[in-house]
């Protein structure tokens, strides 16, 4: 697993982690020569990246940074519209990682990091119903279980949320999937009942994914802490 200290660039927390994990640190210098290979998609506000060995997330703080950028060009002038399209970039970022402590600090270093920027580009905080909104999509985003088995803490099935923005309305449809579902892949010609894309792929190959495991009504992105 790959996780990154930016301040002091150490490559290790301790060799017991190192003969019991495989922790080993990422410099920033590699972690953005690998995103700028996917730029493009690094710099879409509504694009999904899944992290299965996330670390304390040097990935996704860096792609939560990209993001945000790109909603301050969009969406800088008008602050309901900013809002609502970095609430929309913190939703498309995923993570798995095996140990709890890095688990909690992933999602510290992702809130600060969204808090520091919205700061920086609007001169003001984030009201309490925004903050709480983030804090729920990372608590739903960023997971403790093992990427190789697909399962959880608990030893159930990893299960992650797709968060369908629904234009500019502020409107949000929520699915849970099984990520073992999600990855599992059947090629064909026409979708079928019960079909879907990817969650995590945009690239239109033929792919099966059955029914949802759970379905939430249309909601205000505000409230979607509401209805967990």
């Amino acid at each position: 697993m790959n996780v990154t200290n930016d301040e002091q660039e150490k490559q290790v927390v301790s060799r017991q982690r190192v003969a019991d994990h495989g922790e080993v640190y990422t410099a920033k210098r590699e972690v953005n020569a690998m995103l700028d290979l996917v730029k493009e998609e690094t710099e879409r506000i509504d694009s999904r990246f899944l992290e299965p060995a996330c670390g304390t997330g040097n990935f996704l703080v860096e792609i939560l940074n990209r993001k945000m950028e790109a909603v301050r060009r969009q969406f800088a002038q008008n602050r309901f519209e900013y809002d609502l399209a970095s609430a929309q970039a913190v939703s498309s970022i995923y993570g798995i990682e095996l140990l709890p402590d890095n688990v909690e600090n992933c999602r510290q270093r992702l809130l600060e990091q969204y808090l520091d920027t919205y700061r920086r580009h609007l001169t003001s905080e984030a009201s309490p119903e925004l903050q709480r909104c983030i804090r729920f999509l990372l608590r739903k985003n960023i997971l403790c279980g093992d990427a190789l088995t697909m399962l959880g803490q608990d030893d159930l099935p990893i299960t992650f949320c797709e968060w369908t923005f629904i234009g500019m309305e502020g409107r949000v449809k929520r699915r849970d999937y099984e990520l073992a579902e999600l990855l599992r892949n059947v090629e064909f010609d026409k979708p079928k009942p019960g079909e879907y894309g990817n969650l995590f792929s945009d690239l239109d190959e033929p792919v099966f994914v059955p029914l949802p495991k759970r379905e939430y009504p249309l909601t205000d992105y505000l409230k979607l802490p509401d209805y967990e």
